[in-house]
């Protein structure tokens, strides 16, 4: 049998809000029932609302709760059904270099700065034809993550576990996390090599433009960097210990992050690439990768089969959207015979 896989597991967590709306309308079923008892004896309850079916209404609670459980399902991306792709190398080699400083948990780009960048890669890895790609994370350090491959599910593998844990030490030392990048590449031929920087912009005084010019100059590595972040207000660093959130402090006042997009375009402008003000707002990386990073000089290889998997969250999303169009039409009142019947019984006795 073929292994499934879950490309977004993260929105398993919203089974957690499906959760809290069953106690919700179990609350609400136990309230309205002691309301009616308060109201009437237990005998004369169906006499009351004769045309009401409890049995009704709760075939609509659970068809919304289990299509819930459906778009949740869907929402997580199972994939199966194993097939090989053959794909040509079109010689691009790109490389990510992502920023795991704690800055980057500032949440003015929702949900915040560094998942927001973790899905720009995600956007551009679906999209790819063969170039390989690699990833370099840094804070206070630099480390390869994943060396250049075509393998891309191997790469997504290894981008869901980053986090900011990934940096062994705190700061931000955006210059090196560019000369360790560089140094990762596998032969010296000029041409053919990006770096894509994704951070925002904060440096201790590592000289990232210096070294993004050298890396250019010497070795023909573009750099295109993307800018996270709100580059005029800024927002706060959450803390979070277990307990309830708080934000980062420094001598006793919160601190607050904001994107530096001069060093960024500065890099960009010294290594031929380009700086991408993302900003806040979404943006279409993958787009843009393929109009613009792709070169029209790219070296090909040998085509090479790729093992890929068949997206079938429709499998969930459908039934989901059918129960729901079930619940909207289904009546809570009871049949017409039963409704008279009761009522009928209630008026004789």
């Amino acid at each position: 049998m073929d292994s499934v896989r879950f490309e977004q597991l993260a929105y398993l967590h919203a089974l957690w809000a499906v959760a809290a709306l069953l106690g919700v309308m179990l609350l609400g079923s136990s309230r309205r029932r002691a309301a009616l008892r308060r109201f009437a004896d237990v005998h004369l309850l169906p006499f009351l609302a004769p045309d009401v079916s409890p049995l009704r209404r709760g075939i609509k609670s659970a068809l919304v709760l289990t299509a819930l459980v459906g778009i949740v399902l869907a929402l997580i991306d199972p994939r199966w059904g194993l097939y090989f792709e053959d794909v040509k190398r079109r010689g691009n080699d790109v490389i990510f270099v992502l920023d795991v400083s704690r800055s980057m948990l500032a949440e003015d780009a929702s949900p915040n700065r560094l998942e927001r960048a973790k899905q720009y890669i995600r956007d551009v890895l679906e999209g790819l034809g063969g170039d390989r790609v690699g990833l370099v994370t840094f804070a206070g350090e630099a480390a390869l993550q994943c060396p250049l491959t075509i393998d891309y599910g191997a790469m997504r593998m290894v981008l869901d576990e980053v986090d900011t844990r990934s940096g062994t030490r705190g700061g931000s030392l955006l210059g090196d996390a560019v000369r360790r990048a560089a140094d990762s590449f596998a032969d010296e031929l000029r041409g053919h090599k990006s770096l894509i920087v994704l951070s925002d912009g904060e440096d201790m005084d590592s000289y990232p433009v210096e070294a993004a010019r050298e890396i250019y100059e010497k070795r023909g590595i573009r750099v295109y960097t993307v800018g996270l972040g709100d580059s005029a207000t800024g927002a706060r660093i959450p803390v979070t210990s277990g307990g309830p959130k708080t934000y980062l402090e420094h001598e006793g006042q919160q601190v607050w992050s904001r994107m530096n997009p001069a060093i960024l375009e500065q890099m960009a402008l010294a290594a031929g690439g380009a700086f991408i003000p993302a900003g806040t707002s979404m943006f279409d990386l993958a787009g843009y990768y393929n109009e613009k990073i792709v070169t029209a000089d790219q070296r090909e290889f040998e085509a090479r089969q790729v093992q890929r998997y068949h997206v079938q969250f429709l499998w969930f999303a459908a039934p989901a959207l059918l129960l729901l169009l079930i619940e909207s039409i289904l009546s809570t009142r009871r049949s017409g015979a039963n409704g008279q019947a009761i009522a009928e019984q209630g008026a004789s006795g």
